[in-house]
């Protein structure tokens, strides 16, 4: 289970959110798959976090939710306690990869650097996260690793907008992208749950 490339086949865009209260979770998940995105990417950075995902897992059955933000192995078992069905890290050290993998979960650990892709590879995933992708590289730098590991598909995320996304998914080696404008705040704030399903209408009829 703990491939993760049928997690990055369900959608050109994976949307991170971060869900301050509880109560948006259900009509923001709704607004995404209304939209045709049915995968999200939930992050730890907040205290109620598990209770958003916890509420999602349960309730919207038509979205893939996943955890991200995955620091140690505590919020990886309490995230897939919580409903989690794949896991994300922003990086990854050996212990946390190996504790994520000992899950029954699709892992989608975060590399930046060609040693961190092989260090990965060695424990047998080929499907990655490269984080933060504006700042690390870019196109170009994913560009530049496919060719002497072309066998590595990416979910490159941080930085990354509707207008450039197209500039990473016509790369071979990225099978989607992770993205946080699919989920503004202010359209959170103001339950603009229309405005959220029109964005990702946007995003999910992306070409990769």
């Amino acid at each position: 289970m703990a491939d993760a490339s049928g997690v990055l086949r369900v959608s050109p865009v994976i949307p991170v959110v971060t869900i301050d209260d509880p109560q948006d979770a259900v009509p923001l998940a709704g607004a995404l798959v209304d939209g045709g995105v049915k995968i999200i990417e939930l992050t730890l950075r907040t205290d109620s976090a598990l209770t958003s995902l916890k509420l999602i897992a349960e309730e919207v059955p038509d979205i893939l939710v996943g955890a991200g933000t995955i620091l140690s192995p505590g919020q990886a078992d309490a995230a897939v306690q919580a409903g989690a069905k794949f896991l994300v890290s922003p990086g990854v050290t050996p212990a946390l990869l190996r504790h994520m993998l000992s899950l029954d979960v699709p892992v989608l650990p975060g590399v930046a650097t060609v040693g961190e892709v092989m260090a990965v590879l060695e424990e047998g995933l080929d499907s990655m996260k490269f984080f933060p992708a504006g700042p690390a590289g870019g196109p170009s730098y994913l560009a530049a690793i496919g060719a002497p590991i072309p066998n590595v598909q990416f979910c490159p995320t941080g930085g990354i907008s509707l207008a450039t996304a197209p500039d990473y998914l016509k790369l071979p080696n990225v099978a989607c992208v992770g993205g946080s404008w699919l989920t503004p705040a202010d359209a959170v704030a103001a339950k603009d749950w229309a405005r959220i399903t029109s964005l990702a209408s946007g995003a999910a009829v992306l070409a990769r």
